[in-house]
């Protein structure tokens, strides 16, 4: 995989930038009944970048991986899923990032990095492919990206010139708590992205911290107080904010409106790349718009979000996070149900 810059031929509905990485999967035990792990591509943003191109929308990614078979991995995994890696660099010297997840009885995940730093966290602001990044109508980026440099800054970089180009921008303030050696610096760098976004995806968790509350205060809050923390989220810049609340479905704060749109019932197998696969459908459906993307219809966006929702349920059903991504297909048929 060899450097190189984009020649565009076409806008992109979403670019995505940051992190990218391995997954490995609890799968089941060994005859000697000690944990297997299953190799999976994953990675928010390119997750994020999947989940657009499966249902059928033009997506790139942006970001970085190590000279190693699990770099190769990731560049052929995006590239089967239809996503541009014009803008994929290789670190010669740096490993491409892997993290162990650990599945509750429930499918609920914990994550163990090794990214101290990992490739990603090297991506410098010399490798955009500038190009690229102009050529988006949106580009989405996630707060895992502010925990190294130069990766902050060329995040940055690609999110300022994509919004000076005429892209919105839209967030996910991802809370990994490992990753952060000093908490006060990892909300203040949510914060960061936060106040240069269009869109926010928020998980219920994430809105508390945002809102300076512990993470346990979302734990039964009512939606009401939700969508008054979501409001106040939005005075710092963003004008849509959704927040995804797990089995009791996501709500939808714009203006002065807000709705509750319930989830979809599913047996939940990994929740690993819910979050994304709800932002990535929600994504690609308002870039199917025919009006331009600045000019959201509050009851569009409710449908936005449903469809957003189903694809979510589509994704808890399968093990890891890329894997599991539905393709319209899916989605449509949960909508039937």
């Amino acid at each position: 995989m060899d450097s190189k810059e984009a020649v565009v031929a076409r806008q992109i509905d979403v670019l995505a930038i940051g992190e990218i990485l391995i997954d490995f999967t609890p799968a089941g035990l060994s005859p000697a009944g000690e944990a297997l792990y299953e190799r999976n591509p994953g990675g928010a943003p390119a997750n994020v970048a999947v989940a657009v191109s499966r249902l059928g929308g033009s997506a790139a990614f942006v970001g970085k991986v190590g000279n190693d078979s699990f770099g190769r991995y990731l560049e052929q995994t995006l590239s089967a899923a239809g996503v541009d890696t014009t803008g994929l660099r290789v670190s010669p010297d740096h490993h491409t990032t892997l993290a162990f997840v650990s599945l509750s009885d429930t499918g609920e995940r914990d994550f163990s990095f090794c990214r101290n730093p990992g490739a990603d966290c090297l991506l410098s602001p010399d490798e955009l492919d500038r190009s690229l990044i102009r050529a988006c109508r949106i580009i989405h980026a996630g707060s895992l990206s502010f925990t190294h440099e130069p990766l902050r800054e060329s995040t940055l970089l690609a999110v300022r010139e994509a919004k000076a180009a005429g892209a919105l921008v839209s967030c996910d303030p991802n809370w990994r708590a490992s990753l952060w050696s000093d908490k006060r610096a990892g909300l203040a760098a949510m914060k960061t992205l936060v106040s240069l976004a269009d869109i926010v995806k928020v998980s219920d968790v994430e809105l508390a911290l945002l809102s300076d509350m512990d993470e346990s205060a979302a734990v039964d809050m009512p939606e009401d107080v939700l969508a008054g923390l979501a409001r106040r989220l939005a005075g710092n810049g963003p004008s849509l904010v959704l927040v995804t609340m797990g089995a009791a479905g996501s709500l939808v704060v714009y203006g002065n409106r807000v709705a509750s749109v319930p989830a979809f019932p599913a047996p939940v197998v990994d929740t690993t790349g819910a979050g994304d696969s709800f932002a990535g459908a929600f994504l690609y459906r308002i870039t199917r718009r025919a009006a331009p993307l600045r000019d959201l219809n509050f009851d569009d966006l409710v449908e936005d979000v449903r469809f957003a929702n189903a694809a979510a349920s589509c994704c808890v059903q399968k093990r890891g996070a890329i894997p599991a991504m539905p393709n319209r297909a899916d989605v449509e048929a949960v909508l039937e149900q």
